[in-house]
């Protein structure tokens, strides 16, 4: 995949599992990409009082970063004969720190383990979805303790078409984007690819409960319409997946496309948990140009009830309400 040129990690020096930066580092290497390590530390207040004086909060926080710093090149040295890799400790709010750095160097990939969300059922911290919402390039969040080798790879699309053109285009674009890299990290990891795409016969429950008179084989015959319409739609897809990134690697990892009667809300999760997914890779944003417009609710929804590894891509003109002047 030669996407992907200039990789940011994110770890924890603390933490056992480094899953994600294993996965950043192979992406690197197979992207010839550069790579950038860099673990995020808490800001000591100016007016913290410590050590009998004896030390200055500034003192104390250079000393810390010089302790991590040593920390960090520790973890990092595992890779370094393989691969230059780049490392930092950043100082501040972790999510606001990432996207400052987003922002300064072009980074195009930010890979990171998940915190723990805290919440039951929930894998997302408070900074994962800050990121998620907000970091205007694609974020791949590691699920701790998971496999190192992805085995399945789902990417979920949205190929509805009563959206306006502007958010057809908007959306075709950013599907074959979520398709790209999902099929450059099937290749990469030698893992199924799926895709899918949660449907639903707009009308079919008012037109069963209010009129009632409706023959049952005319709403079975709308149902299948806008079902052949979803299935077409997914097809034209898959075939401009074909063009963009060649007939050889999609014949190669073979994507298998999923049409689901339902609601994307709880169904591309419930989908994803059926065939056990490593990774999920979806777009979280539909529309451009709006400050302020972090993720959809479906898309919310979506990552809230998953338990795998996501890859998060927003479209192309995507605009971060973060910026360097904050």
């Amino acid at each position: 995949m030669q996407r992907f040129k200039n990789i940011l990690c994110v770890v924890s020096t603390d933490l056992k599992d480094n899953t994600a930066l294993e996965h950043a580092v192979k992406l690197a290497e197979n992207n010839q990409a550069s790579i950038t390590v860099v673990e995020v530390i808490d800001e000591i207040p100016p007016n913290t009082n410590l050590f009998e004086l004896t030390l200055s909060p500034e003192e104390l926080q250079e000393k810390i970063v010089i302790e991590y710093e040593k920390k960090l090149e520790e973890l990092v040295s595992i890779w370094n004969k393989k691969i230059e890799i780049k490392y930092k400790v950043l100082v501040g709010n972790l999510y606001l720190e990432i996207i400052y750095g987003v922002l300064r160097n072009k980074y195009d990939l930010v890979v990171k383990m998940a915190e723990n969300g805290g919440i039951v059922n929930r894998m997302f911290g408070s900074d994962d979805m800050h990121l998620l919402r907000k970091c205007p390039c694609p974020v791949w969040i590691v699920k701790q303790e998971s496999n190192k080798e992805y085995q399945r790879i789902l990417a979920a699309v949205d190929v509805n078409d009563f959206y306006s053109p502007e958010q057809l285009d908007t959306r075709r674009l950013l599907n074959l984007q979520v398709l790209e890299m999902a099929l450059s990290l099937a290749l990469l990891e030698s893992a199924e690819m799926h895709v899918v795409h949660a449907w639903d016969a707009i009308g079919e429950s008012v037109i069963n409960l209010v009129f009632h008179d409706t023959p049952e084989e005319k709403v079975a015959a709308y149902v299948e319409e806008v079902r052949k319409q979803n299935a077409d739609n997914m097809d034209e897809l898959m075939h401009e997946l074909t063009r963009c990134m060649g007939q050889d690697a999609v014949s190669h990892i073979k994507p298998q496309s999923h049409l689901i009667k339902g609601y994307p809300r709880k169904d591309i999760s419930l989908f994803a948990k059926e065939i056990k997914a490593d990774l999920v890779v979806m777009g979280t944003v539909a529309r451009t140009g709006i400050p302020g417009l972090f993720m959809g609710n479906t898309a919310e929804s979506i990552l809230n009830q998953l338990n795998c590894s996501v890859l998060a891509v927003k479209p192309s003109g995507f605009m971060t309400p973060v910026t360097l002047d904050e």
